[in-house]
């Protein structure tokens, strides 16, 4: 009756803050059968963020419950190509297949053999429906600007999807110096139609990559692979300031816990729009998800 008495007075009682929308760009799939082949340079990095239980693998049903528990509507799973192992792209799309509404697919390819890369980019995108692909400079030792990542990157323009590339260290015991986010400066101006993604932040090069991102009107960064506890101070500003429509969220799961991360961007103080921009809607915008994310059921969130 008081509550009553309040709303004809003309008084808004206190509304319930509503969960932040929430897509995670980068989640790779682990399933039993293929945590059982992480290389010890790769598991190692697992093991540094107290994540060695995740090497037992999960299934889709698990990620999409702990998807859940952290209010993440939809994520994209990407492919992993290393030497020696490997994530399949049709491993993605088997996972895409289970929930269509909650994921979205990214290929992986090896660039050593550019003809069969080009040819694996076009299955994925044309056959199975992915919307990205992922380079990892630090896998094969090639820079992102490499000679044999051009027809990867034409073909990318052909098909209108972004290119997703490792920037910054490698936690993994390889070596980190591929993954300089200068690397990125080139392509961007050779490809100005490329819209390209630098994931990790970049740190301990951060600042390259907020130059880079500031710099080139198709260049984004995403923040996958670093608790937001960890987020270099700079980041953060760039999040709040000239960069709120460049920055996306990211996990990297299985290493990071994706309740913990969302939590940890919402600790951030970050402004409403802001905030959404980082945690939805730039990757909405950037990976073409606006209508197939339209109708992610809301889920609660663990504060």
């Amino acid at each position: 009756m008081w509550l009553g008495n309040i709303e004809f007075m003309g008084i808004q009682a206190p509304s319930t803050p509503r969960a932040p929308r929430v897509i995670d760009t980068w989640v790779i799939p682990n399933p039993p059968g293929v945590a059982a082949q992480w290389p010890p340079q790769l598991a190692h990095v697992l093991h540094v963020f107290g994540r060695s239980a995740m090497l037992a693998g999960q299934t889709p049903q698990q990620v999409i419950d702990e998807m859940d528990a952290a209010g993440i509507g939809r994520a994209i799973l990407t492919g992993l190509v290393e030497d020696g192992f490997e994530v399949p792209n049709d491993v993605v799309a088997d996972w895409m297949a289970q929930f269509p509404d909650r994921f979205a697919g990214r290929a992986s390819v090896d660039p050593r053999r550019p003809a069969e890369a080009v040819k694996e980019l076009e299955r994925c995108v044309l056959e199975l429906g992915f919307g990205s692909l992922l380079l990892l400079p630090y896998a094969f030792g090639l820079p992102f600007s490499h000679r044999l990542h051009y027809p990867l990157f034409v073909k990318c323009v052909e098909l209108g999807i972004p290119v997703v590339t490792q920037v910054g260290h490698t936690a993994s015991l390889l070596p980190s110096e591929p993954g300089r986010p200068l690397y990125l400066d080139d392509v961007a101006l050779d490809f100005p139609d490329l819209i390209i993604v630098g994931g990790h932040i970049g740190w301990p090069w951060t600042d390259e990559m907020l130059a880079m991102a500031w710099k080139h009107p198709n260049v984004y960064i995403d923040a996958s692979a670093h608790l937001p506890s960890r987020y270099p101070a700079a980041f953060v500003d760039f999040m709040r300031g000239a960069g709120a429509d460049k920055t996306m969220f990211g996990t990297d799961y299985p290493l990071l816990a994706l309740d913990r991360a969302v939590a940890g961007v919402l600790r951030l103080g970050l402004p409403a729009e802001a905030q959404d921009k980082f945690l939805y809607a730039n990757a909405a915008r950037v990976f073409s998800l606006e209508a197939s994310s339209a109708g992610v059921p809301s889920v609660g969130i663990r504060a």
